[in-house]
């Protein structure tokens, strides 16, 4: 089985295929913006000039970008004194104490923090300011695919119950998902109906810029995590988790690199908790730096200026979600890392703790890690025991998420890019079910109706079943946040436990069922996710109590396929319900083994 790449880089995403209207095309991408005018005024807390009021004219080679921290309120002799320390204020957040300056002086960073009344400075990248940021240009936007696609059960869906939950709630139009991503394609078909133009915006070099169409796709990632979001239930392509809701795009990625540097983090932040936002969703780290250590002054400033801003959008209602990363590292071991600054030459260093990936490991934001289709942790994600809150689907070998894209078209990607925003939309499922819910009240709830996964067999996945390094507080779960609920106590019964299948050997997997009266229904559900890498080897039955043997699948020899994802009905009405049930797996060949993942009965 190939396993697709995973991206080590800042957007939480990998390999994607395209599909437009039947058509298939493999291909990896950057990242993206978008595009509508709002012809608003930024909030109250917002940079202070909603278009660029430079030129590119204007721009020097050497300018560098840096955060400057105070005391929130009033910053005017701040700023007055980034002036006549050599550098220019680009935008200003008050409301948190943060200027966002600029200048060519390698001296600026030096003199500003002898200045009465700064707190902290930090240059926000070791490259150059692009000449982009002082006329920045819009995203196109792109032509439009019309799709013959169809909504289809997708995996990912039915793992968090997605599905079942679009029976009971959409959500509520009236919950708005900001997406700091690359952008959003808001005219793509499954997008539109659900897409706020006004409350859309580009914070793309730290300052909001609210020309129609700033907001739109500079790559294809935003765009595919809006449509795991809210895609509409239309008939069309794809169902998000959250259908029904409101999405406004916010663009914190650059052109070109597709970085998210701090002070467009900062932008994007200030711009959601003063348009309201009820979650936002983070597919990515703040560059340059993988982890900010705050024992080195400019990734100090960097963890303020940031943190400020996450802490302001939480106290005007807006929880975050974040992507915890696709380099399968433990973050709550951190030693080292290798691939910072990545937007100049990455240097090999020692680090603690106490560096921290942005915004995935502040207070208050719920850090996602990525599951593959089953109780598994996807390859490449990140972990880390007290740092992943709750787990979710991300994609990993065979399945990958399917989403939407731009221009009408759709594909998959993998990664935990893709797994944040399957939260983001549980999140908004669950402010539409309690509209008066705050962040914090979201954010334990998220946890408390996760389904529990336990730790597989590996070493670092260490904590309880009901919290542990590898899933935190488990996988989330739609129909539970809509008010469903799942089949009763006594009528699903699930055994997780791995069993080997070796080559020409036959194994078994019990379930012991109780509380049941009298027999098996006439349709009862069998369940079964077998990995394999050859299913043709496979022989299936399902054992009743009594020994009775009721054949499921014998495979094809020459069905290549891997795995087993499937569910059988069976005609038990004969059998008494309670005992023990099994799965037997006969394996009929050589060279080919697996495992029984996981099997489940539901009466």
């Amino acid at each position: 089985m190939t396993t697709p790449r995973i991206s080590q880089r800042r957007l939480r995403r990998s390999l994607l295929s395209v599909a437009a209207a039947g058509a298939a095309l493999a291909l990896a991408t950057p990242a993206g913006a978008a595009d509508v005018d709002t012809g608003l005024p930024p909030g109250p807390a917002a940079a202070r000039a909603a278009a660029p009021a430079q030129t590119a004219a204007g721009w020097a080679a050497g300018t560098r970008s840096y955060l400057v921290i105070t005391a929130p309120g009033d910053t005017s002799s701040v700023r007055n004194a980034v002036a006549a320390n050599g550098g220019s204020v680009f935008a200003h957040y008050d409301a948190i104490g943060v200027v966002v300056a600029h200048s060519a002086s390698p001296g600026f960073a030096t003199a500003m923090r002898s200045v009465a009344g700064v707190q902290k400075v930090g240059a926000t990248r070791t490259s150059d300011v692009p000449a982009d940021a002082y006329s920045p240009t819009l995203p196109s936007a792109p032509g439009q695919s019309p799709t013959s696609l169809t909504e289809t059960a997708r995996w990912d869906m039915t793992r968090i119950n997605a599905d079942k939950a679009w029976a009971v709630s959409t959500g509520s139009s009236s919950v708005k998902v900001g997406v700091l991503d690359t952008g959003v394609d808001d005219r793509h078909q499954d997008i539109a109906p659900n897409f706020d133009a006004s409350d859309s915006v580009s914070c793309a070099y730290g300052k909001a810029d609210t020309r129609a169409g700033a907001w739109r796709d500079v790559g294809t990632h935003g765009t595919h995590v809006a449509g795991t979001i809210a895609a509409a239930k239309n008939g069309k392509g794809v169902v998000g988790v959250a259908p029904g809701v409101t999405i406004a795009s916010v663009r914190i990625a650059e052109p070109g690199t597709s970085m998210f540097f701090a002070e467009n983090t900062v932008c994007g932040f200030m711009w959601a908790g003063d348009r309201g936002f009820d979650v936002t969703n983070n597919s990515y780290y703040t560059d340059p730096w993988m982890f900010n250590c705050p024992d080195d002054p400019d990734q100090a400033a960097i963890i303020e200026g940031v943190r400020r801003a996450q802490e302001y959008a939480e106290g005007k209602g807006s929880l975050q979600i974040a992507a915890a990363g696709n380099s399968n590292y433990d973050l709550a071991n951190k030693r080292t890392d290798s691939s910072s600054p990545n937007d100049s030459t990455p240097v090999n260093r020692t680090i603690t703790n106490a560096c921290v990936d942005i915004p995935t490991e502040l207070p208050g934001v719920v850090t996602v890690g990525a599951m593959g289709n089953g109780n598994i942790k996807a390859s490449y994600s990140n972990f880390g025991r007290d740092v992943i809150d709750v787990g979710a689907p991300g994609g990993d070998g065979a399945y990958g998420v399917y989403s939407t894209l731009p221009g009408g078209k759709y594909g998959n990607m993998n990664g935990t890019s893709m797994a944040s925003p399957h939260v983001a939309g549980v999140a908004a499922l669950l402010k539409s079910a309690d509209p008066a819910a705050t962040p914090a009240e979201l954010r334990a709830r998220l946890g408390t109706q996760a389904t529990d996964i336990a730790c597989p067999s590996d070493g670092r996945c260490t904590g309880t079943t009901a919290k542990n390094a590898f899933f935190g507080e488990g996988q989330v779960d739609a129909l539970k946040a809509v008010g469903g609920t799942t089949p009763q106590p006594g009528r699903y019964f699930e055994n997780a436990n791995d069993v080997a299948v070796a080559d020409n050997a036959t194994v078994e997997s019990p379930i012991t069922v109780t509380g049941v009266p009298g027999n098996a229904p006439a349709a009862l559900k069998v369940g079964v996710d077998v990995k394999h890498t050859y299913r043709g080897d496979l022989v299936l039955s399902l054992v009743a109590p009594d020994g009775s043997v009721y054949s499921l699948e014998d495979f094809a020899d020459s069905d290549s396929g891997d795995d087993v994802v499937k569910s059988y009905t069976v005609d038990a009405s004969s059998e008494t319900a309670s005992g023990t049930w099994k799965l037997r797996v006969r394996d009929i060949a050589t060279q080919d083994t697996g495992r029984i993942d996981t099997w489940n009965l539901t009466f």
